[in-house]
């Protein structure tokens, strides 16, 4: 499983690192900013991590989708993925965003959307630097662990 992730305060960063730790050694860890066609067509299933930005994923995701999109397109139809989404208050928007991308590549959703709400509201609050509580990161851990031990056994 390749676990694309991007963060610019820090919480989606945990986030896909609880998630890569649960799947101990059965993922791999890929910046937004490093990911390649390659890691798309060499993984056989993905977790997309990020926070939403103003109602949206961040421009370095939505620039990874950009950079990789058509290499990929028609060779990995039908593989798993999962989300997880950290945002100030509510996050769909950047799920939608995801959601809409991959069904181009005809990838199957295999477990609901996590979505962690960190509360960040004030501009001091959303630019500061992010910590996750307990419970979202058990949430990520049980997402990452979920989905490696689905494509072992083949479920996925």
């Amino acid at each position: 499983m390749a676990i694309f992730w991007h963060s610019r305060t820090g919480a989606a960063q945990l986030m896909a690192e609880a998630m890569h730790d649960a799947a101990a050694g059965k993922s791999r860890l890929i910046a937004a900013t490093e990911a390649s066609p390659e890691d798309f067509l060499g993984s056989a299933g993905y977790a997309f991590v990020c926070p939403e930005n103003l109602g949206s994923m961040t421009g370095m995701m939505k620039e990874m989708f950009d950079r990789c999109y058509y290499p990929a397109l028609g060779r990995i139809e039908g593989r798993p993925y999962v989300t997880a989404i950290a945002a100030g208050s509510d996050g769909h928007g950047a799920l939608a965003q995801i959601d809409r991308i991959v069904t181009g590549w005809r990838l199957r959703r295999v477990a609901e959307p996590v979505i962690v709400n960190l509360g960040a509201q004030s501009p001091e609050a959303i630019l500061a630097e992010k910590k996750v509580q307990k419970a979202g990161l058990d949430t990520c851990r049980d997402l990452g662990a979920a989905m490696a031990e689905g494509l072992r056994l083949g479920i996925f």
